[in-house]
């Protein structure tokens, strides 16, 4: 097997012999989102969503997206088996302007509820597929996964994306298994400049963004490129 696709079986074969995802070594805990209000949320799409409409309505996103959600342009992200409830959440806010996209705000300001929750369960319900992990990172990658940074603070990314990158449902934290690297690392650098949110107070519009506004300003850009590289390489 070669070292490029060790990484996603690592990933799964750590976390089975503990039997749980391995914690940080005593960083600060970032802010949490509340409780009720992820719980909330977390219904929302599956309510009225229905994943036949969603694949008609995807057309469109087929051109940045890829077929089945599973983008071929590293700066676009790949939404095959995204999480429904961060889709939607997503959806709103680049429908409100709250997400500073020029390109995904005009579309999604077209988009109804219904369309935007049809959307995120077609989504949820595909495979992602994709690259391997850089050979050259990815052990460093995995190591901030697994572990966490604790001289700077930084948690480890599994306890709120998984040991497999599949996030967590109810609180609404994305997926990142077979994510573009190159769109993670955009991602985590516009957490850490601001740019990824519009105006004085995204936390409100995005509980869970405080956190990754904060987590982000603590990463090295080394950090950021290996764990970025790790999670190309999940499946």
């Amino acid at each position: 097997m070669s070292a490029l696709a060790l990484a996603p079986t690592l990933a799964v074969a750590q976390t089975s012999a503990a039997g749980n995802a391995p914690a940080a070594a005593a960083p600060s805990a970032a802010p949490a989102a509340p409780a009720a209000a992820a719980n909330d949320a977390a219904a929302v799409p599956f309510t009225t969503g229905k994943a036949a409409s969603g694949e008609a309505k995807a057309a469109l996103c087929t051109a940045c997206h890829g077929p089945n959600g599973n983008s071929v342009n590293p700066e676009w992200p790949r939404l095959a088996g995204q999480s429904a409830v961060y889709i939607a959440e997503q959806l709103k806010l680049f429908r409100s302007g709250v997400r500073n996209n020029p390109i995904m705000k005009p579309l999604a300001a077209s988009l109804s509820d219904q369309d935007i929750n049809d959307l995120a369960v077609y989504y949820e319900a595909q495979t992602p597929t994709g690259l391997e992990a850089d050979p050259s990172y990815w052990k460093s990658g995995e190591a901030l996964y697994l572990s966490g940074d604790a001289p700077h603070e930084v948690p480890a990314c599994v306890a709120c994306h998984g040991p497999v990158g599949r996030g967590n449902l109810a609180a609404g934290y994305p997926a990142l298994r077979a994510q573009q690297s190159v769109y993670v690392v955009k991602q985590l650098n516009d957490y850490a400049s601001g740019a990824r949110y519009a105006g004085p107070s995204p936390p409100q519009a995005d509980p869970n963004a405080i956190m990754m506004l904060t987590l982000a300003k603590r990463l090295t850009p080394e950090e950021i490129r290996d764990v970025a590289s790790y999670v190309q390489g999940m499946r």
